[in-house]
């Protein structure tokens, strides 16, 4: 299906390089990035009330290319039931048409995205190893230094800022322990409804070529990666979107609650940093928009719009009941209006009701 190699191999090809460092420069922001992490991880705690179990998860600051053999290597590991079931169908003969386009083609393809999210990144905490375990927080150290020189902020604020995002969402996946499984669970779902019959793909490649022709003329609509889907990934894709947008909003919301005493530049690396999210120009918004990352930028807003929401009238250890189970968690519609979960999930609970 995707030649692997290709895609790294594509990707190294074109990344851009980062920014101007000397070794020197480079050394002093990876050991400055790997203190900070258990500072974070005190800020994250006190805010959330999310107790961090006593992991082994590593911390690994990388390049650009870093990134992508990174996600390579996750990519392999999610995408395993679906190669399998390719194969499977392949013996009956059905699959022609991904046969003919090729998997060193699709490597291209992957690599040439990969090459240009790889630039803009900041970190992630890695769910999918190809050695397994529970995790590992990457930092990409390129792109942090690249974005505060752009932003013109104090480098070490927006280090402890960025930081603390991140390690965010590792304590979201290890405190609740039900959590990976659930996510995992979801994308399983939404690989196994790929619908592999020649017609099919056909008719959605038409659909995704439509998503080309509105982006490039401003006319919105679906995303390319919408666009491809099947109607039964559509449905899993909206518990995704729901679980992303609390996820991304809910350490969005940490991230502010930090406050000047810690950070002192909080407010101005906020307002920089939301107007770098809109993308830098034409071209930029348009891959942006095909790519479905205006999706993430709106996970961003709505999510951290339902989490400030339910802090502030019901406090924080009232919101972490939505950690209690996958049926706490809100629908894509309650994250629109908070007051709705509200109802549904803490309606009938007392007021010293305890967080997960």
């Amino acid at each position: 299906m995707i030649d692997w190699d290709v895609a790294v191999s594509t990707a190294r090809r074109l990344v851009r390089p980062g920014p101007p460092t000397t070794s020197e420069e480079a050394r002093a922001t990876g050991d400055e990035l790997r203190r900070l992490v258990p500072i974070a991880e005190g800020h994250v705690a006190a805010i959330t009330g999310l107790t961090i179990p006593d992991l082994d998860i590593p911390v690994a600051v990388v390049d650009r290319v870093g990134w992508v053999q990174a996600n390579v290597e996750g990519f392999q590991v999610v995408l395993t039931p679906l190669v399998d079931k390719i194969t499977a169908r392949r013996s009956d003969r059905s699959t022609g048409l991904l046969d003919a386009v090729g998997p060193k083609v699709t490597g291209v393809q992957v690599g040439t995205l990969m090459a240009y999210i790889a630039s803009r990144v900041l970190g992630q905490f890695e769910l999918f190893l190809a050695a397994g375990g529970p995790g590992r927080l990457t930092l990409v150290a390129p792109n942090i230094v690249e974005t505060e020189r752009r932003l013109d902020v104090d480098p070490h604020d927006f280090r402890l800022w960025v930081t603390l995002h991140e390690v965010t969402h590792r304590t979201q996946f290890t405190a609740v322990p039900w959590l990976r499984p659930h996510f995992s669970g979801l994308v399983e779902r939404f690989v196994e409804a790929s619908d592999l019959d020649a017609a099919e793909l056909i008719s959605r490649l038409k659909s995704a070529v439509g998503a080309v022709r509105d982006a490039a003329t401003g006319g919105g609509g679906v995303s390319m990666i919408e666009a491809v889907q099947t109607p039964a990934q559509r449905a899993v894709l909206s518990e995704v979107q729901a679980l992303m947008s609390l996820l991304e909003g809910h350490a969005d919301v940490v991230m502010d609650a930090i406050g000047p005493d810690v950070v002192p530049t909080i407010a101005e690396i906020r307002r920089r940093f939301d107007e770098r999210r809109k993308g830098s120009g034409p071209v930029d918004r348009i891959i942006r928009s095909l790519l479905g990352l205006d999706l993430k930028m709106r996970q961003y807003a709505e999510g951290a719009a339902f989490v400030r929401h339910v802090v502030d009238a019901e406090g924080m250890a009232r919101f972490n009941i939505v950690w209690t189970s996958p049926e706490t968690l809100p629908t894509e519609a309650e994250i629109r209006d908070p007051q709705a979960w509200i109802g549904r999930v803490l309606g009938g609970l007392p007021d010293a009701a305890d967080g997960a």
